[in-house]
């Protein structure tokens, strides 16, 4: 198999990092991020920004501030 270059690895990198892409073309990327630092560091950085943005979804707001909510929504009716 060959390296796919830099321009189709970034062109397939977001759906390579959400598990979108499949068979020869995940191969090729894979092969690609081994060898390209470049396109490996791209998709650290999206890696890292889609691990972040998961965490932060899952966070909770605090009991009072969901208190505090509520309350001003009853109260505008």
């Amino acid at each position: 198999m060959t390296d796919c270059g830099c321009e189709v690895a970034r062109k397939n990198l977001e759906d390579y990092l959400h598990g979108e892409l499949q068979g020869v073309n995940c191969d090729e990327i894979e092969q690609h991020l081994e060898t390209c630092l470049p396109c490996k560091d791209e998709h650290t950085v999206g890696v890292t920004l889609t691990n972040k943005v998961k965490s932060a979804c899952c966070e909770t707001a605090p009991e009072q501030l969901k208190k505090t909510i509520v309350y001003s929504i009853e109260s505008l009716s």
